[in-house]
């Protein structure tokens, strides 16, 4: 999880996130990956450098296209962080519902 600060700045960008989405469902070229959005090849570039840096995601040389796909490992540190929040939050809540159901005026 040494990147999560990194890669939690990389995902406060809309762009960046639509991209990620995108790339969740298969590899795609920078080429595919400029068709729905209204942002020049450089643009786009820059911003899968910033999700490569963070380590979102990984190119590969392919012939002259370099196709982009998730980093799998990245992702999996980003759900395990977060769902040690979850946890947490979880037991607050059926904590919290005890003390409701304890104050409740019986019948």
């Amino acid at each position: 999880m040494a990147n999560l600060d990194a890669a939690f700045s990389a995902l406060a960008d809309p762009t960046r996130r639509a991209i990620l989405a995108r790339l969740a469902l298969g590899e795609a070229t920078v080429m595919e990956l400029v068709e729905p959005f209204e942002m020049t090849q450089p643009a786009i570039s820059r911003h899968l450098k910033v999700l490569e840096g963070a380590g979102l995601i990984v190119r590969r040389v392919e012939g002259t296209k370099r196709p982009c796909r998730l980093a799998p490992t990245a992702v999996a540190e980003i759900d395990q962080w977060l769902g040690m929040l979850r946890r947490a939050l979880e037991t607050n809540y059926d904590r919290l519902d005890g003390v409701l159901a304890a104050m409740k005026p019986e019948k």
